[in-house]
């Protein structure tokens, strides 16, 4: 490895085990909650079969539980040793949910931040740049290019896997599901990478989308004040004052420009070219007296000219002819020609490709080396199978995933007799879970993702009016987003019945309504109910990224692997990454 500092211990397989079958302790109990399908709520009376507790007791439970938690969270996981006693939240022997306060509390214990599995972002930083100084860029602002949740996501990621790259002594990338491609873009604009961005979507949109930011990025570049000497950029808030201080100057410079034989008016030059940048091409044509003699001991990132100091509109593409053609010197012509290599090499390059677990990278990449493969909100099975390549493949050696879309995960245990294209599905991965055939089934997985009360109670009244109506007794097909294309609820049930393929003109409206009164007085049972399915969520979460981090520990040449919340989980819900990285050769 390039670097030498020593990466954070993180915990052993044993130990992260041993959550994680303190974890299905509790799912067991748990699950049938999560599993209800809310479009059968009322035709197959969900909350008697599950909660044997008053709507109004559970919502009000919730809502202190999560004021508790608020208020004083120190004071709360104080608490936590009471969750162990599984008795206290369910029945023994019906199995319905009896102690709401004891299940927000498990449910708590059991998320990732809880459980003490995350390695802090942070410290993983600090220990991949050891002594070195931490390459920082204040002045780039991501918003400029991106949306605040991309930029956020995209400023913390990029960041993370540069410092992986360079720990690693690597320069190539891989980034798998890449879509719009703004890491893939940022990677190589900002830390020079070598990117390649695959998705099985067409690229041609993240191509143009990076041609245009390469064009913003040059522009937002020139802000800066290029320092011959190889010092320092200057800051946005440098050149503000420095603006203040040349106004005079930059007045002065236009108007005797105009009384001088042979000297160019600046009228014609655009705002932008303005007093600041005068004084600048003035300083550094000083600099470049000073520095003279030691142009040829000068390594520049990028070789500058005067043209280089002009914003782009100040040149007139056809005065080009006009200034005369220098000799170059041997030593400038191969500072370009190291500079035009070095730019052939930090390249973005979007593919299109279907990856799976059995993808052969040599076939979509014919230039591989030793690589990182990288994924940005992974959709589905797409996670998993990052890990999996990552772990078989040679010239991968590192990783960073961060999933997302759980609901969209294939399950090995689900439905045992269903044929898979693929021969190994996105949960379970580690030997445990696999060893349990654990299922959490796509309801469960879903539950991250629920819908308005509103528009899951009608629907689960539609459910009972194509049973009672139609004499349809399950009816697995969506309707889609007609709820917020409806006026009304007859508007709505009217609609979706079109969409079933359902005669809708045999339902009166009154008969409609009827259904509507009915299920009104139980409106507050789905809205407790879809309430402790939120609760749930971040435990089926943290199943599917335990059972991802324990995979990787099982894997004897992968030296390090850990858990990272990377992202702020306000700004971006999914927000942790998986990193691994393999022993060097």
């Amino acid at each position: 490895m390039a670097a030498s500092g020593q990466l954070p211990v993180t915990q052993d397989l044993s130990s992260l085990r041993a959550k994680l079958q303190k974890l299905l302790r509790f799912l067991r109990e748990a699950l049938p909650i999560s599993n209800a399908h809310t479009v059968d709520f009322y035709t197959e009376s969900v909350w008697e079969k599950l909660v044997d507790l008053p709507p109004e007791t559970v919502l009000s439970a919730l809502r202190t539980s999560a004021a508790a938690s608020e208020a004083c969270p120190l004071e709360e996981a104080g608490r936590m040793s009471d969750v162990t006693d599984f008795p206290k939240i369910f029945c023994e022997t019906s199995q319905k949910l009896v102690n709401v306060e004891a299940f927000a509390l498990a449910a708590k214990y059991y998320s990732v931040q809880n459980l003490g599995i995350c390695t802090p972002f942070d410290q993983l930083l600090v220990a991949l740049h050891g002594n070195q100084k931490q390459r920082t860029d204040e002045n780039v602002k991501l918003d400029e290019f991106m949306n605040l949740k991309k930029s956020h996501e995209v400023q913390a990621m990029s960041e993370l896997i540069s410092s992986i790259a360079e720990y690693c002594g690597i320069k190539q990338i891989i980034d798998l599901g890449s879509g719009k491609g703004y890491l893939s873009s940022f990677l190589s604009l900002k830390y020079g990478l070598k990117v390649y961005g695959i998705d099985s979507s067409n690229t041609r949109g993240a191509e143009e989308r990076n041609r245009k930011l390469k064009k913003h990025w040059k522009v937002y570049r020139r802000r800066w004040k290029p320092d011959i000497s190889g010092l320092a950029l200057q800051t946005a808030k440098e050149r503000k004052v420095q603006e203040a201080k040349c106004k005079a100057d930059a007045e002065g410079v236009g108007t005797n420009s105009t009384t001088g034989q042979g000297k160019p008016s600046t009228s014609g030059f655009s705002s932008e070219f303005s007093g600041s940048v005068i004084s600048d091409i003035r300083r550094q044509m000083e600099n470049l007296k000073v520095y003279s003699h030691q142009e040829e001991n000068l390594c520049f990132e990028n070789a500058f000219s005067l043209r280089d100091l002009l914003p782009v509109n100040a040149i007139d593409p056809t005065s080009s002819s006009q200034i005369p053609k220098r000799k170059m010197s041997e030593a400038s012509k191969e500072r370009i020609k190291i500079t035009s290599k070095a730019n052939e090499s930090n390249i973005y390059s979007p593919l299109t490709s279907i990856i799976t677990a059995d993808s052969e990278l040599h076939d979509i990449i014919k230039d591989l080396e030793d690589c990182l493969m990288v994924g940005l909100h992974t959709c589905g099975d797409l996670a998993p199978n990052t890990l999996r390549i990552f772990t078989s493949k040679s010239e991968v050696k590192g990783v960073c995933s961060v999933g997302c879309c759980y609901h969209l995960l294939s399950e090995e245990f689900e439905n045992p007799h269903k044929e898979y294209t693929q021969e190994r599905r996105g949960f379970p991965m580690c030997h445990y879970l696999k060893e349990e055939r654990w299922c959490c089934g796509r309801n469960a997985r879903m539950s991250a993702c629920l819908l308005p009360t509103e528009s899951l109670f009608y629907r689960a009244i539609l459910q009972d009016i194509i049973k009672e109506c139609y004499g349809i007794t399950k009816c697995d097909r969506h309707v889609g987003k007609i709820y917020s294309k409806s006026s009304s609820f007859p508007d709505y049930v009217r609609k979706s019945l079109k969409k079933l393929g359902l005669d809708e003109s045999k339902l009166p409206e009154k008969i409609i309504m009827d259904y509507y009164e009915k299920y009104k007085p139980r409106m507050n049972e789905l809205e407790a109910f879809n309430m402790l399915k939120v609760v749930l969520a971040p435990c089926i979460e943290t199943l599917i990224l335990l059972d991802r981090l324990c995979y990787l520990k099982e894997q004897d040449h992968i030296v390090w692997s850990a858990l990272v919340r990377l992202f702020d989980p306000v700004k971006s819900p999914r927000c942790y990454a998986i990193i691994a990285l393999k022993k060097q050769q």
